[in-house]
């Protein structure tokens, strides 16, 4: 038998149940084509689920999002981009993706996406200590402001009440590590377990339930209840309720402020008021900025017992650069500048400004005194490509309106008369950009 006489299907569905990467192909419609066992495992779909159904109809992310959707347009592949969204079971999911138009004789007929899963690696890098595998103690975590020190008394204070706990911070602030503290300050010998409460379809509270379920002790953290549909958090205080009479310590977050959130219909009362026993509120990075040196000297230690590396400090420059940025994404953030300030070190004991990383000097520049007019007018007599100068009014007005908004995403969207998922979209766009020049 000759090799072309072979039906090579069987070993192409081998091959693409066995990679370690997943694979999605859509046809010109948007309609799931190829879906291996590693995106199922990924998403949490069957394909029988996603045959007649188009990409937007299954996840929370509008057309300008979707890399597969953007090629089918463009018909022209991108590589190496970075997606977080949801999946079915509400967990927050990263890939890295290369994505390619599939054309036959010239026609277009779908596109595939290739998706390596990082979501592991993207919880070590955005979970400050925890790719140190030490527990999180109150003595951990660097507080020298004053509302970072009131924070750690209250939390304090909830372990020993032994009374559910709400969390309110935007993201990135670390209020996994304040529930941590609060696990291991009240019941060290017990296991801590987080739900991840993300999702608007029914199967996310099915999931819950079930991990409920399997949960006899400990203390459960219900991370970001506010993201869940009103009709879900109902049946999760239902289960939460049914718990709390057993050995069961309860902690949830919410990413906003609680009462604005219910006058909003985004969390349901009852809810709040389970969790609500004690409320600790977790400022952002760019009010407490006297705990920006601390954690990063903390970090620095770490780092020189973990790797045996000799740096100690930051020289002035670039100390005063971190204090006078505005850190949207808080500590998550400064950890993340932190990883790669290190991982370019070798012999150097002191980070300098010219170590600093070139879209975190881009950032540093335009949260600085930067006027509308420097992007009106040019002081020199050379003019910048139209695309390149838009580009930079476009990142400083989006800066702008972060900055007037605390870096609160939904209030940005809504002053500039936009959707919440475009502003996210438009603001990814700039940090890739900044990251590739």
């Amino acid at each position: 038998m000759k090799p072309e006489d072979i039906d090579l299907s069987p070993f192409y569905k081998f091959a693409g149940d066995h990679v370690a990467i997943g694979i999605h192909a859509i046809d010109t419609k948007g309609k799931t084509i190829l879906y291996n066992k590693k995106m199922r495992e990924i998403e949490g779909f069957d394909f029988e689920e996603l045959a007649d159904r188009s990409l937007l109809e299954l996840f929370r992310f509008d057309q300008q999002e979707s890399t597969m959707l953007h090629v089918l347009q463009s018909k022209v592949p991108v590589f190496n981009v970075k997606q977080t969204y949801w999946n079915r079971k509400g967990q927050e999911i990263t890939t890295i993706n290369d994505t390619y138009p599939v054309f036959d004789k010239k026609k277009l007929i779908g596109a595939i996406e290739l998706s390596r899963d990082v979501t592991t690696l993207e919880k070590v890098i955005y979970h400050p200590l925890k790719k140190y595998d030490e527990p999180i103690t109150f003595s951990t975590i660097s507080a020298v402001s004053t509302s970072m020190k009131k924070v750690i008394n209250t939390a304090e204070k909830a372990a020993i009440a032994n009374l559910p706990v709400l969390l309110v911070g935007e993201s990135g602030t670390g209020k996994e590590l304040i529930a941590e503290a609060i696990h291991w300050a009240q019941s060290p010998e017990r296991p801590m377990h987080t739900l991840y409460c993300h999702g608007t379809d029914g199967t996310i509270i099915d999931q819950l339930g079930e991990d409920i379920k399997q949960i006899n002790e400990g203390t459960i953290y219900c991370e970001r209840i506010d993201l869940l549909s009103l009709p879900l958090q109902e049946q999760l205080l239902e289960m939460v309720e049914e718990r709390s009479r057993g050995n069961t310590y309860f902690i949830a977050s919410v990413g906003e402020d609680p009462v604005e959130l219910i006058t909003s219909h985004k969390l349901l009362k009852d809810l709040y008021y389970f969790f609500s026993s004690m409320t600790i509120k977790v400022e952002p990075l760019r009010l407490r900025k006297e705990d920006i040196l601390p954690f990063v000297n903390d970090y620095f230690s770490r780092h020189r017992m973990m790797v045996g590396s000799v740096v100690h400090s930051l020289d002035k420059e670039v100390a005063e650069r971190l204090h006078d940025y505005d850190w949207p994404g808080n500590l998550k953030e400064l950890e993340l500048l932190l990883d790669e300030i290190t991982s370019m070190l070798t012999t150097q004991e002191i980070v300098t400004a010219d170590m600093l990383p070139h879209h975190f000097m881009l950032k540093n520049h335009l949260n600085g005194a930067q006027k509308p007019e420097d992007f009106i007018i040019q002081s020199t007599t050379e003019l910048l490509p139209l695309e390149e100068y838009l580009f930079e009014a476009e990142m400083y007005y989006l800066q702008k309106a972060m900055d007037l908004h605390n870096g609160n995403v939904t209030k940005a969207a809504a002053a500039l008369g936009m959707s919440r998922q475009n502003l996210q979209y438009r603001l990814r766009k700039i940090k890739k950009n900044e990251a590739q020049t």
